[in-house]
């Protein structure tokens, strides 16, 4: 740990002051914050390895019982900071054991020499994450946050990977925003979306410098979720919902209890892209908020919606996915929207019990509203009210259903997030696990509560079935996701499909076309990352589909016990590995006309050891081979476009 302050002087508002600066290290000690309060308005810098990324960039918040972005001191005698390990089991998220070591500091500020507020740091070595906590003034015990001053100012010549926010009340049956728009890649920075800034996770590209990755987590039903909102001269800043989100209802100024705390800002960064990729910031910072009421169960299911949209919506096809399932050796599915009227609840309690016999659970789709959606898909009305949804759920846990589905829930205002705080611990109560659709991006759920399994937050497969466009750019958007969108959380994808068109019997006359090979949905599986994966797959696969890859997924696990960033660029390609229990699998994609030639180590290997190879020809024609690592542990791949490769060994 290092500590160092830095006296100067500074003509502010308030006349001249002493400007401090204390500096907090990482404990390899090449990555460096520096603290200030120049002028009276506290501000931060970032450096890494002595080069800067993140320049001198605000601090503070500006609140109904206070402004405390301007005119405060930095209290540096009650400068604390000390050393931390983070350690936690999580079979839920990238890696299912963490142990880390990290800095924590905390940095007081004064305001007419009384102690207003602290930012806490928690630093790590490709770490920052950091959050304020406010104090009474005088006798307020609560307050209203109008405005976070929190920003991000990157160095001139940084490009952007940013996802645009959406205006509120748009899009399907009005449900927007919910995370679902298209990536703007290697931008230029002076930029604002389309008016409404960007949804995080944010990722930049800092010239030849390296990469940084910006996004919030620990948000809770205490603030709402944030944007980040673009300005001239590389700045961003933390941007507070929309009005008009949640049909207008709520505020968008969080309140929080005095003394209080917001949630944490986190930034990872690196020379490469592999603290990016492989970061679990999100959840070393956040613990969780109740005890799981008993032993949740994920894994693989097969969803009838994807490619059988609603018609597939009857008793007799679900339960013919429910054999399927069984069949594949998955542990779910999921049944879709309109079950309720056209199953109802009676059949489907019956049909529960017949998963159960063959070792299927079931998950059961939710329409979230409420006065938030104009959404007509049943059941509606079901889970915006806790005695209404603690009823279902009563039902849920005698029916013996696994997990819910929740949808359309187009806003980040502090009342949303009561919303989903109040639907994870009902579920909670009954034993349910919880997906999100139509939603925010999760931020450290999966530890802060227990059940939550996958929330979507971006483009997902649907859109493949809605439009050939999507499928056009599938290969494009696989490229993205393991560099920005999953990185922070579990993303329920719902992909991988082995048919070549979308309908339920692979027909060759309709539904839109996947112009991705059979191993690209393979490497996907993996790509992807997700405790509960819902594949894309349809009972005609088992005599369509090549056996090897039919082998492949019966057998891809959905969770993961550890992470390596082995080889890519964001909207090009992307390699990368992921081990369950002894078994690594490598997998990657490509997006790019041209061809993927790249010899890489695979240190999670041993040198010149024999794996299977699934690869694809210049023809997209998919096969399974072996391959033998050279002497140094290397080996070469070729990807072609839209193309895909999957290593796996022990």
């Amino acid at each position: 740990m290092k500590k160092c302050f830095l006296l100067a002087c500074a003509v502010c508002a308030y006349g001249w002051v002493e400007a401090a600066t204390v500096e907090i290290s990482s404990p390899d000690k090449k990555l460096v914050v520096a603290v200030s309060d120049d002028g009276g308005r506290p501000s931060y810098t970032v450096s890494y390895d002595g080069v800067v990324f993140l320049e001198q960039s605000p601090l503070g918040l500006r609140t109904n019982v206070g402004d405390f972005a301007q005119g405060l001191a930095l209290a540096e005698a009650d400068f604390k900071s000390e050393a931390a390990t983070v350690s936690y089991d999580m079979r839920s998220i990238k890696r299912s054991h963490v142990e880390r070591q990290a800095t924590q500091a905390v940095c007081p500020f004064t305001k007419d020499g009384k102690r207003v507020m602290d930012v806490v740091f928690h630093v790590s070595d490709n770490d920052v994450a950091f959050k304020y906590k406010v104090y009474p003034q005088r006798d307020r015990l609560c307050a209203v946050v109008t405005e976070e001053a929190t920003g991000f100012r990157f160095p001139s010549g940084t490009t952007t990977f940013l996802c645009p926010q959406s205006k509120p009340m748009g899009g399907f049956a009005r449900t927007s925003p919910s995370y679902e728009t298209s990536y703007t890649v290697d931008d230029e920075m002076g930029k604002n979306g389309w008016g409404e800034g960007y949804s995080f996770p944010c990722l930049f590209r800092t010239g030849d410098k390296g990469w940084v990755l910006v996004s919030e987590t620990g948000v809770d039903s205490r603030y709402c979720a944030s944007r980040l909102l673009g300005h001239d001269g590389g700045l961003y800043t933390i941007g507070f919902p929309q009005e008009g989100e949640f049909n207008g209802n709520g505020t968008v100024a969080p309140g929080i209890v005095l003394p209080g705390e917001t949630p944490w800002r986190t930034v990872t960064l690196g020379t490469t892209l592999a603290p990016i990729v492989e970061t679990t910031v999100a959840f070393d910072v956040v613990e969780p908020i109740y005890e799981p009421s008993r032993p949740y169960e994920y894994g693989r299911g097969t969803w009838s919606w994807i490619t059988g949209g609603d018609g597939s919506m009857n008793y007799d096809e679900q339960k013919r996915y429910v054999d399927f399932a069984a069949e594949l050796g998955y542990e779910s599915v999921l049944v879709d929207a309109w079950w309720d009227s056209r199953v109802g609840h009676e059949k489907m309690a019956e049909l529960a019990r017949y998963a159960a016999s063959k070792g299927v659970g079931l998950y059961l789709w939710y329409n979230s509203n409420g006065y938030w959606n104009d959404a007509p898909q049943g059941p509606r009305g079901l889970m915006d009210r806790t005695p209404a949804r603690r009823r279902e759920m009563a039902w849920m846990r005698q029916a013996g259903i696994r997990g819910i589905k929740v949808d359309f829930i187009g806003s980040d205002k502090q009342e949303t997030m009561r919303l989903y705080e109040d639907i994870l611990c009902d579920a909670n109560d009954y034993g349910i696990l919880v997906i999100f659709h139509g939603c925010t991006l999760p931020r450290g759920w999966e530890r802060m509560y227990p059940n939550f399994a996958s929330a979507e937050a971006v483009l997902a497969s649907e859109n493949l079935n809605f439009s050939q466009g999507a499928c056009d750019a599938e290969a494009f958007n696989a490229t993205l996701h393991p560099f920005i969108r999953n990185t922070v959380g579990a993303m329920d994808f719902g992909g991988s499909t082995l048919n070549k068109r979308y309908n339920a019997e692979d027909a060759p006359d309709h539904g839109s076309r996947r112009v991705t090979s059979d191993v690209f949905a393979l490497a996907t599986a993996v790509l992807f990352q997700s405790p509960v994966q819902h594949f894309a797959l349809t009972p005609s696969n088992l005599r369509t589909a090549p056996k090897w890859a039919m082998d492949f997924m019966k057998n891809v696990p959905s969770t993961w016990d550890d992470v390596r960033f082995i080889d890519g660029y964001p909207g090009k390609y992307v390699i990368m590995a992921r081990r369950h229990g002894d078994k690594w699998y490598v997998a990657g994609v490509n997006a790019q006309d041209e061809t993927v030639e790249v010899k890489v180590a695979l240190p999670m290997f041993a040198a010149g050891q024999t794996v299977d190879s699934y690869e694809d020809d210049k023809q997209l024609k998919g096969s399974l081979v072996e391959r033998k690592l050279d002497k140094n542990g290397q080996l070469k791949l070729s990807i072609p476009k839209n193309g895909g490769v999957v290593l796996v060994g022990d």
